[in-house]
């Protein structure tokens, strides 16, 4: 590599990978703090991102107490790092348009088992990096705002 890549690349690259893999980090904590890690099948959908879980794990009652997670993406020399809002869905709610590119993405189709709920998460701040000399300017978006 020639050295850093700038915002316009960095925030491309992201969007490319948020777009063809399938399999991302979710962190979540409960109301009193626990934390909770754990990979799930994920859509890139317009800029928010569709995960889908059982509705009685960790991660789905820890959104649905506080509303926030955090998704990282990629391994730890090329990293995209979601920090957001999110919602639980039940089935019949999620946009069948949303439904149907997730399960393309992710590659399967949830929606005929019933203890799944979907997650929609919007990311509030966006940071890419690979390298140190990466690490400045890593952040792409900040208060739902693309920098570049």
């Amino acid at each position: 590599m020639s050295g850093p890549r700038d915002l316009l690349q960095r925030k491309a690259d992201a969007l490319e990978k948020l777009s063809s893999e399938n399999d991302i980090w979710v962190a979540t904590t409960s109301a009193s703090g626990e934390p909770c890690l754990v990979p799930l099948s994920f859509a890139w959908i317009d800029e928010h991102v569709v995960l889908v879980t059982a509705r009685r794990n960790r991660t789905a009652l820890n959104i649905a107490a506080t509303g926030t997670a955090h998704l990282v993406l990629g391994p730890t020399r090329d990293v995209v790092s979601l920090e957001g809002t999110a919602v639980i869905l039940e089935s019949g709610t999620v946009a069948e348009e949303d439904a149907d590119r997730y399960c393309a993405q992710a590659g399967w189709d949830p929606r005929a088992v019933e203890s799944m709920v979907w997650i929609v998460f919007w990311p509030r701040r966006v940071q890419v990096w690979r390298e140190v000399d990466e690490l400045e300017g890593r952040t792409v978006m900040e208060d739902w705002r693309w920098l570049a």
